[in-house]
């Protein structure tokens, strides 16, 4: 028996998405690569899934150099036709929904549903963008001289560098990409080495599209690796715009390396979420929302819940349902290919080693174990859904983001005592409210109300959908992607000022003569 999962049959999907049991991880118009090998593994047993020959630094620069030659042609191209490629993209990743979204679950951890979910996720954005190439636009503003013209102009930046975290493998790419390419630009792709043929299968599927269309492949190019990859990336003046997800830690230092250069960032980094639950909620919908934003994706979300807000009036009744629908939810833990498999793995060993340690100083802080609080014994990386109390809301360790399936819970008295709270974190990056009281609505998502980016009422923190832009403040980063206007970020705006007649006027009535 073959030592990849790859090779076993009731994994024939990998084949079907043009994978072997030893992969090339970088991709400029060629599959070729001169890095070390790797190999990726399942979370949910532990077991090599398939290897990846992963970039070199020379290998980077073939790709970066391919890219910027590839712009050359695909810059010239519409925007409408640019759309049109990428809709054919959509419709490649259609027929290959299942079977990516498999490869998510696989590779990644997450639940199946979850994993075509992303893969759906993926698709949506490029029938966004599709109409999108016929509608971003620049304006037309009132000169103050005579027979002057004003006019603002959008161009494409060049090369857009991506840099994907593992939580999210195709639909953060999916995000960037479809958007980027309609405004005009290229690619340039390094996921997470743990999701290694994620990123491959999915660059084969456009790689196809384009060929089929005579556009260079290396308008995606693809170029897997380590922390050096990245750091170059961010480096590297001939990409204009660089496009992290990851960690508020090391998004900051990407941040830093990319002003250095006077390049463009779009950060979208950490969360430390809270739902908040006034006397006067929905507790059904309550239950049902806390459960999916605090477990899903075994709490690996940047929008999962790491807090719950509860009024007094019905704090006992909120932890004491939710503990139960905890032990319902641990009934269905298991294979994330399984379709009646509800709680997965946690992504890796060191995942389960983090959970661990803050289990530990949660104890050795006073903190009460609700449910949860330990690791499984069997094969993978899983973990307990995990339910805290008794712990302060001002505590260093509710206040540091924890990438795992563990929540805080609080009691409040008011809604502004809620917020409060909310708001007392670096990160912004979602948030959610539940009551029935219109005016408790608007100064929720008022001035005075919640500081992050996404803000939700009677709704969990996570589950976006893709025409609003998507993004947070503070330490989160402040980068938007997906839909609304966020398209602005990956162009260049010119202000053109253009005098028809044959007398020079200056603005502001100034003469100078």
């Amino acid at each position: 028996m073959s030592q990849f999962l790859i090779d076993h049959e009731e994994f024939s999907f990998l084949k079907e998405l043009g994978l072997k049991s030893i992969n090339a991880g970088v991709y400029n118009g060629q599959w070729e690569a001169t890095g070390e090998i790797i190999s990726t593994f399942s979370p949910a047993n532990g077991k090599a899934i398939a290897s990846v020959q992963q970039g070199s630094i020379a290998d980077y620069h073939k790709c970066v150099n391919s890219a910027s030659k590839a712009w050359q042609q695909w810059v010239e191209i519409p925007a409408p036709k640019r759309g049109e490629i990428v809709r054919q993209i959509g419709n490649a990743l259609r027929e290959k929904l299942e079977p990516l979204g498999k490869l998510i679950s696989l590779e990644m951890g997450k639940i199946l549903a979850e994993g075509i979910g992303e893969v759906q996720e993926y698709i949506d954005i490029c029938d966004y963008a599709v109409g999108l190439s016929r509608m971003f636009n620049g304006q037309i503003l009132p000169s103050e001289r005579p027979n002057h013209v004003l006019l603002e102009n959008w161009n494409p930046l060049g090369v857009v560098g991506v840099i994907s975290a593992f939580n999210f493998p195709v639909a953060v790419y999916g995000w960037n990409s479809a958007i980027s390419m309609i405004c005009g630009n290229t690619l340039l792709w390094k996921g997470a080495p743990t999701t290694s043929l994620t990123s491959i299968a999915t660059t084969n599927i456009i790689a196809k599209v384009l060929e089929k269309n005579n556009i260079p492949g290396a308008v995606c190019s693809l170029c897997t690796g380590g922390k050096e990859i990245g750091e170059i990336m961010a480096q590297d003046s001939k990409i204009p715009l660089v496009s992290f997800t990851g960690s508020t830690s090391v998004g900051k230092e990407v941040g830093i390396k990319v002003q250095e250069r006077f390049g463009k960032s779009l950060l979208e980094l950490g969360g430390n979420n809270a739902i908040i639950v006034l006397e006067d909620a929905d507790l059904d919908m309550v239950f049902q929302s806390v459960v999916f934003s605090c477990c899903g994706t075994a709490g690996q979300r940047c929008t999962s819940t790491r807090r719950l807000i509860i009024h007094s009036k019905v704090y006992d009744t909120v932890l004491r349902r939710i503990v139960k629908a905890y032990g319902e939810v641990l009934k269905r833990l298991g294979d994330p290919l399984d379709k009646n498999t509800l709680y997965g793995p946690m992504h890796n060993q060191a995942a389960v080693e983090k959970y661990t340690k803050i289990i530990h100083e949660v104890v050795k802080l006073g903190g009460k174990i609700e449910f949860g609080g330990k690791v499984i014994d069997r094969p993978g990386y899983f973990v307990e859904p995990t339910i805290i109390s008794q712990l302060k809301p001002t505590d260093d360790i509710v206040l540091s983001e924890t990438f795992a399936p563990i929540v805080y819970v609080f009691k409040c008295d008011s809604l502004e005592e809620a917020i409060e709270t909310n708001n007392n974190v670096k990160y912004g990056l979602s948030s959610s409210i539940f009551t029935k009281d219109i005016s408790t609505l608007f100064k929720w998502i008022g001035p005075k109300g919640s500081d992050c980016g996404i803000v939700n009422v009677n709704i969990p923190t996570s589950g976006a959908e893709i025409g609003g832009a998507f993004g947070g403040e503070k330490y989160t980063g402040g980068g938007r992607e997906s839909g609304s206007d966020s398209w602005k970020q990956y162009m260049r705006r010119s202000t053109i000022t253009v005098n028809n007649s044959n007398i020079l006027t200056l603005a502001q009535g100034i003469n100078f003569q």
